[in-house]
């Protein structure tokens, strides 16, 4: 399937200021402006994966110092759907958000529904027992059934972008295949030239209806392969595209993962904002914005507090080598402290551990809403940190401040 070739396009109302950068790193500081307000970079993008973050409204998000969120493609077009959003005003006016969205392309259900999930290579896990439901990929798109009711569906290009458009998000991401890390280079080469056949497409799409309210990202494939990653940053940087997003396989580890970006970002044209997909650990996070990284998101976070763990400074006086300590264990229950002495949240100066602790014991709602409210709080913290540190050129040893070891 052909489609014209974009060479240019503009977007008025868009613009990616850099206003730092670092002199020993690649680590910079910038201002992205969007038609619902400008957001500081580095920054987290927090996962309003079904338009809502679990357990937080958009008040409560605001108050917490967020600046921008993520919403799911594949799940919005299955439930309720884009033309009744759209119908609603759009998903700003939809779901009470009155700052910058950004949705992806649903492209990474392509490859989670069919081989497991990005973090999930990286944390060590397979797929498991869950229902595979993507039926086949083709030069058209991919076909799946739907989670909710078994009907059959193809996200296509064309699909995604207009759905995209239709949620009326600022930021709309090109429809691509995600691969796995365990296949082989071969099927890894040819799904990246499927992805970059279907970006041109994702970018034709775009602009039959653009009229400067969205925003398009094009997506860096290649899998662990310096070669391959070569030859997308190559063909992004030729798209007129806003903005790019690291995406596909990213390593069977973390250290691999850190030199696939590393690599990557090296090529990718330093003017435009650069996302990088579906990671936001903390040592990710530092690890990330040296290599020149703008944006990072991941429901990490708030999915951690509906199990009782909350993200905690590395120089905090707790036995704990992990980000976060789970409250739900004994050691909590006669704890009077706060979460983090140090964190002006609500929960923080509001509630003991004890009280988090037996909260999460009686599964009181208010649990999950308490340690939500202090993670998306230590996120926004730990970013506003590393955009001072960044500045004043003291970003390892503000680092020791919040990652171990």
């Amino acid at each position: 399937m052909q489609s014209p070739k974009i060479s240019s396009l503009d977007y008025p109302g868009f613009s990616f200021d850099i206003t730092f950068q670092s002199q020993s790193s690649r680590a910079r500081l910038g201002v992205l402006n969007t038609p619902h307000g400008s957001v500081e970079t580095p920054a987290f993008i927090f996962c309003a994966t079904k338009a809502a973050i679990k357990g937080l409204s958009p008040h409560q998000m605001k108050a917490c110092g967020t600046q921008f969120i993520l919403s799911n493609t594949y799940h919005l077009m299955l439930s309720p759907g884009s033309k009744l959003i759209q119908k609603m005003g759009g998903i700003h006016k939809f779901m009470g958000w009155d700052g910058p969205i950004l949705t992806d392309s649903g492209g990474f259900q392509v490859f989670s529904l069919g081989h497991g999930s990005v973090a999930s290579e990286i944390k060590g896990k397979r797929f498991g027992g869950r229902r595979k439901t993507l039926l086949e990929i083709t030069e058209e798109g991919a076909e799946f059934k739907s989670y909710l009711d078994g009907k059959k569906h193809m996200l296509s290009p064309e699909k995604s972008i207009e759905t995209q458009r239709e949620l009326g998000t600022d930021f709309v991401v090109v429809f691509d295949e995600c691969t796995p890390f365990h296949v082989e280079k071969s099927y890894t080469e040819l799904s990246m030239h499927r992805s970059h056949r279907w970006e041109e497409r994702s970018l034709a799409e775009f602009a039959k209806h653009h009229n400067g309210t969205q925003a398009l990202y094009g997506i860096v494939q290649g899998g662990v392969y310096e070669d391959l990653r070569r030859e997308a940053t190559d063909f992004v940087n030729s798209q007129p595209f806003f903005a790019h997003a690291v995406g596909g396989s990213l390593g069977a580890d973390k250290e691999q993962m850190y030199d696939v970006v590393s690599y990557t970002m090296s090529l990718l044209t330093p003017e435009r904002p650069v996302h990088l997909l579906g990671i936001g650990g903390v040592r990710d996070i530092f690890e990330g914005v040296q290599q020149g990284i703008d944006t990072f998101d991941c429901v990490h976070p708030t999915r951690l507090a509906r199990h009782g763990g909350a993200l905690i400074r590395a120089d905090q006086d707790i036995d704990t080598d992990k980000e976060h300590i789970n409250l739900k264990n004994t050691r909590f229950k006669e704890d009077p402290e706060p979460i983090d002495a140090t964190c002006e949240c609500e929960t923080c100066q509001t509630y003991s551990r004890s009280y988090l602790h037996y909260l999460l014991k009686a599964k009181e709602l208010l649990a999950m809403q308490a340690i939500t409210i202090h993670n998306v709080a230590y996120m926004n913290r730990l970013l506003q940190a590393v955009r001072g540190a960044i500045k004043s050129d003291t970003l390892l040893e503000e680092r020791k401040k919040w990652v171990k070891g």
